[in-house]
Order: structure tokens, then C-alpha cells, then sequence
């Protein structure tokens, strides 16, 4: 289950409560899903008991156990929680990861780009009409890409305004190279200013390594499973049992859904990156799935080890990292930034 689907599913349940005159509120257009602001609060988290409470004069906590009881059992949903004065926290099941994965694998280069497939957006747009040097190049470039992706197929606006870089573009490429270059240039906020190295660092201290590193990690994983003699297949990637059948012992970790989350938002950061004119958003969530994948494969190695032979959760596994990996590849390629097979 996506955020939007889930999005959806919440705005069912108010819309059946308003009918069933559980509430008495007008029901809003969308209704807005998303990770819960700390970890073990469940998947997603939404506030709308308490956006309801006021028209509906009741309390939100009392809103909100009406909407969990319609939510509860729902298909993909595993538990909703009430926390706080009155927000909803949701907890999608094994089989939701399961289908994002499968949804991830078999649109590939399209899952988050709604371009995939057209041509260099970039190139056509900066033919038509020239961009000026430096970091608003770089910006007004990803920009395009990123516009076209969320599927705003209008005349792009250029870069908000940004605070200048210190040097040109062709200086920082000359220093750092360009994918170092552009990534310190798109990854500050509009209004902040941008910090340059005195020289790229080839470790995972440095964010746009650590997410390069990610991707190269996944293909590697991917071709030493072929190695092996087996390929991905999406499915449970719990523990696997003690007996060898290769069937789950216990639920996918908190890490797995993590990972499930931010591979599942990556269309909307493309998105509200697009119609934020903020680049920035995608590179930080860029970093955060990098960063949730590597913390997910130390828990659950995607690989047998030593002897063990290959089993379905390892297939589970490895399709898993395979869809970590086509979504930092897009992203990456959406800001003009190589997503190397090595490294």
C-alpha cells in the first residue's frame, strides 16, 4: 500500500463515517498520510481526527477511535494505533511490502518519473531556452527533470531564488568532479548557503557517496546472488526458519519497513520537489533511503552465509535491495547524477 492508497482508504472511512452519521463534518478533498515524525509510531501517521474535531465538536480522540475502528482489518493495513490527542498511526502488513516491491521491480525506470522512456527532458528544455552559470544551472537543470517526472508537462519556471555558490560551476566541477559538484549545489535548501569541500571524500561521512555507495551495493548484491544461482523474487523478508524450509519465522524488522516506507514516498518527493521548485527534498530523501538500506541489510542479510544455501527469503531480500536500487538510481539520474554499478 502506497501513501496515496492509503491516503485514500483513510478519506473512504471518513467519507463512510459522515454518510453513516458516525461524524457530522464535511469531508475533506485528501486527506494527508505520512512518516510518523519518530520511529516505532508505525509506518505512516495522519492528524485528521484532529483536523475533524473542531466541526465535528467532539473530541479528537473520540474522532479518531471512529476512524480506527473503521480502518481496522482493513487489506494491507496490520494495526492502527491512536497516539497522542488524537493521531492516527498505521502499520501496514508483511503483504504490503511485498507488493511495493513487485510495483518497484516491474515499472523500473518509471516508478517515481512519469517521463521514463521520453528523451532528455533536460536537454530539450535547456536547448529551447539557455540557463544562466553556475548554481541556478544546476538547479534550474534538475528542476526541469524533476517537473517532468511529477508529470508537469507546462513551461517550467527557473530556480527560486538561491543563494550564490562561491565559485562558478566550472571551477567546482575542475575541484570536486561532477557529481560532487552538483550534489553540493542541489542539496542545500533555496535560502541556505552552500558549503564546499576542499576536496570529495570517498567514504560514507559523505552524503552523495553514502547514496552512490547504496546503489553500487545493490547491483553488487544482485550479481553475486547470480553467482550463486538464484535471482530476486519479492516476498517475506523475516527471519527465516530454523529448519531450512526457507519459510519466515518471525515478521519483517522495524528496519524492513523503514525502507518499505521511503521507497514507497519516493513518488511523492518527486512530486512536492516539483511543485516546491525544491530539489533539495529529493536529495535528502535520497540520503535517508540509503542510509535506512544499509541499516536494513545489517539486519537482514540479503546474501546466505557460508555454507547456507540459498533460500526464498534470501530471493525475498534481494528483490528488496534490487527496488532500493532502481529507486536511488532514478532519483539520482532525476538530479543529473551518475548511479555507478561499481565503486
Amino acid at each position: 500500500m502506497t501513501p496515496a492508497e492509503l491516503s485514500r482508504t483513510v478519506l473512504r472511512s471518513v467519507r463512510g463515517a459522515v454518510e453513516e452519521r458516525e461524524l457530522s463534518v464535511p469531508v475533506p478533498a485528501r486527506i494527508v498520510v505520512q512518516p510518523p515524525p519518530r520511529p516505532g509510531c508505525g509506518d505512516y501517521a495522519s492528524n485528521v481526527a484532529l483536523q475533524l474535531a473542531k466541526p465535528a465538536g467532539r473530541p479528537a480522540r473520540e474522532v479518531a477511535e471512529i476512524l480506527r475502528k473503521r480502518l481496522a482489518g482493513t487489506a494491507g493495513i496490520d494495526r492502527v494505533e491512536i497516539a497522542g490527542p488524537g493521531f492516527l498511526n498505521f502499520t501496514l502488513g508483511d503483504g504490503a511490502l511485498v507488493a511495493l516491491v513487485r510495483d518497484v521491480l516491474a515499472q523500473g525506470t518509471a516508478y517515481g518519473d512519469r517521463s521514463a522512456g521520453d528523451g532528455p527532458v533536460a536537454g530539450r528544455a535547456s536547448a529551447a531556452r539557455p540557463r544562466p552559470g553556475g548554481r541556478a544551472a544546476v538547479v534550474g537543470e534538475a528542476l526541469e527533470r524533476i517537473g517532468a517526472a511529477a508529470g508537469r508537462t507546462g513551461r517550467a519556471d527557473g530556480p527560486p531564488a538561491l543563494v550564490p555558490a562561491p565559485d562558478d560551476l566550472a571551477t567546482l566541477t575542475a575541484r570536486l568532479g561532477t557529481d560532487e559538484a552538483r550534489w553540493i549545489l542541489l542539496r542545500p535548501a533555496a535560502h541556505d548557503p552552500v558549503r564546499v569541500p576542499e576536496r570529495p571524500v570517498q567514504r560514507e561521512s559523505n552524503p552523495r557517496f553514502r547514496v552512490q555507495y547504496a546503489h553500487a551495493r545493490t547491483r553488487a548484491l544482485v550479481r553475486n546472488a547470480a553467482d550463486l544461482g538464484f535471482m530476486s523474487e519479492p516476498g517475506g523478508v523475516g527471519a527465516p526458519a530454523a529448519d531450512g524450509s526457507g519459510a519466515e519465522l518471525r515478521p519483517a524488522p522495524a528496519s524492513a519497513h523503514a525502507l518499505h516506507t521511503l521507497l514507497a514516498g519516493h513518488p511523492s518527493v518527486v512530486d512536492a520537489a516539483a511543485r516546491l521548485r525544491a530539489p533539495d527534498r529529493l536529495v535528502r530523501h535520497l540520503e535517508a533511503t540509503a542510509d535506512a538500506f544499509f541499516r536494513w541489510h545489517d539486519d537482514c542479510p540479503p546474501l546466505p552465509v557460508g555454507e547456507q544455501k540459498p533460500l526464498a527469503v534470501h530471493r525475498a531480500r534481494l528483490a528488496l535491495a534490487e527496488a532500493t536500487g532502481t529507486v536511488l538510481a532514478n532519483g539520482l539520474r532525476l538530479l543529473g547524477i551518475s548511479a555507478p554499478e561499481h565503486l
